[in-house]
């Protein structure tokens, strides 16, 4: 699903190892999602969008956000007709949202939990 831009869900223990040298000592991941190249992690400190760039990939561009930074966040689920999900997280001083779109088979009641436990801290 990941070919047609929608993001899904990654085992969290390989992004783990997979993004170590991102991670701060002592900092876990908790979910991650592909979307096509790109990867969505949500550690225990902060969201991590990871950005290839370009037909190689080999430019990348790792966008951190802590969560004390989300103003406020919103989900908007799957539906029969409409089978992608939808997350828009606000940061403090940006007007537009960070807009991320998922597939079916995630489970945004899980990401939302997520967020959740770490932004309402």
């Amino acid at each position: 699903m990941g070919l047609f831009g929608n993001a899904h869900t990654v085992d969290h223990v390989s992004a783990q190892r997979d993004y170590a040298r991102l991670l701060g000592p002592g900092e876990q991941v908790h979910a991650a999602y592909v979307l096509i190249r790109d990867t969505i992690l949500l550690t225990d400190r902060r969201l991590v969008f990871v950005d290839k760039q370009g037909l190689t990939g080999k430019k990348v561009e790792y966008h951190s956000v802590p969560y004390r930074s989300i103003t406020h966040f919103s989900v908007e689920t799957a539906g029969h007709f409409d089978l992608d999900a939808e997350l828009k997280i606000w940061i403090s001083g940006t007007p537009a949202p960070i807009e991320k779109t998922f597939t079916k088979g995630v489970d945004i009641y899980e990401l939302q939990a997520i967020l959740t436990q770490f932004v309402a801290r």
